[in-house]
């Protein structure tokens, strides 16, 4: 049936990425992540990370997540959106993927040489509260969150959303792994008395 790779990239490319504008948000996501992968390079000597097998607890769900948010999975499913938005709805809402992928970037590189895509404890590392760490304690895991939310719903797919769920799910239970190693590494004082006057993932929540 697919006998050349046109044919393969066609199908690779259908489902919700078929039609303008939900073919923007399926951009916008491509360049995060070639600029993300990019800027991975961008690292500090890492000192202590977590185990592979630990990690699992996380990243599990993260992939699951993302193989359900992959426009090509809709298609597979031959799924139909819940709802549609119109044009100017998604240029609204990819305007706040944005925001939440803008987030990821400032986090990124207000955290410089300490940034991991794991987690790890970098040589020299320290207690970042400052720019947006002193709104939210996981600014990247906050604004990937939002940005993968907000793309499910404006898919309007139960796959896509399912999806953003799961990753969602995942950067939280990364998020929670996190704070414990860095409690165990950096010092209970130091990122405890953090912790206490941060919110971890949603800004002006309680602390927890």
């Amino acid at each position: 049936m697919l006998n050349d790779p046109g044919q393969w990239l066609a199908f690779a490319l259908s489902g919700w990425t078929t039609t303008w504008p939900t073919q923007l948000l399926a951009i916008i996501w491509i360049l995060w992540v070639i600029s993300w992968v990019v800027a991975s390079f961008w690292s500090g000597q890492t000192k202590k990370h977590v185990m592979t097998w630990e990690s699992l607890k996380y990243r599990f769900p993260i992939f699951a997540g993302a193989i359900l948010f992959l426009p090509l999975t809709g298609k597979v499913l031959g799924e139909k959106p819940l709802w549609q938005f119109g044009s100017l709805g998604i240029y609204v809402l990819a305007c706040l993927v944005l925001a939440g992928i803008s987030f990821t970037w400032w986090g990124r590189i207000h955290l410089g040489r300490f940034w991991s895509n794991a987690i790890t404890h970098k040589e020299g590392h320290r207690v970042i509260d400052t720019g947006p760490y002193g709104f939210v304690r996981h600014p990247i895991y906050t604004g990937l969150i939002a940005g993968m939310l907000v793309t499910g719903v404006a898919v309007g797919t139960v796959t896509a959303m399912l999806g953003a769920v799961l990753i969602s799910l995942g950067m939280g239970l990364k998020a929670r792994m996190e704070e414990g190693f860095l409690t165990a590494e950096l010092g209970a004082d130091a990122y405890g008395s953090y912790c206490r006057r941060v919110p971890m993932l949603i800004p002006f929540l309680p602390r927890t």
